[in-house]
């Protein structure tokens, strides 16, 4: 019998191609039109939070975490998510997933958010979001958007657009306000 040695690590950019083939296989073309892709495509995945599974060294599943601005939630968008054919039902993607909200919720996310099956996510902890709360930049089926409440108020707050929001220039300006030492600056647009 063949022992896998699976081992998750996180995600860096060596593995972009093998993620780019992982998800062509899951989803076909077509995943290029959905409205979580639209998001996607407004800025850069968080790496830090992004993982992938390798069996004895070759990558056979992902998941990506995008930070995202939902209502004033701040909080990561989860997916893709996929695993290769040869490794499905053995409670990979499950796992990924696990360690993907764990790791979200040491950096001070808010929420994690997906559009996705409920029969799948609910086992880990996603609720479903109000119907029609969150605004996305494309179709979607209201009820498959799904979040991981991180914050307590996080499901008040879960109304309005969701974009792809970039954690490092919050944290700067945040970081600038706070700084009374720094004189006034003005800028001209």
């Amino acid at each position: 019998m063949y022992k896998h040695d699976l081992v998750y690590l996180t995600e860096d950019a060596s593995h972009d191609a093998v993620i780019e083939l992982i998800n062509e296989e899951a989803f076909g073309p077509g995943r290029f039109a959905r409205a979580a892709a639209r998001i996607r495509e407004q800025g850069p995945h968080d790496r830090s939070l992004s993982f992938i599974c390798a069996d004895d060294g070759e990558t056979i599943a992902s998941v990506r975490m995008t930070p995202v601005l939902a209502g004033s939630v701040k909080g990561h968008l989860l997916g893709p998510l996929a695993v290769r054919p040869s490794h499905k039902n053995r409670g990979i993607g499950r796992e990924l997933v696990r360690i993907a909200i764990e790791a979200a919720k040491r950096k001070g996310s808010e929420a994690v958010i997906l559009v996705g099956d409920p029969p799948y996510y609910s086992p880990l902890g996603f609720e479903k979001v109000a119907y029609n709360a969150l605004a996305f930049p494309g179709p979607v089926d209201p009820g498959r958007v799904l979040v991981v409440p991180i914050a307590s108020d996080t499901h008040e707050r879960l109304k309005g657009t969701i974009a792809w929001h970039d954690d490092a220039a919050s944290a700067i300006v945040a970081e600038d306000i706070d700084d009374e030492d720094l004189p006034p600056v003005a800028i001209a647009v």
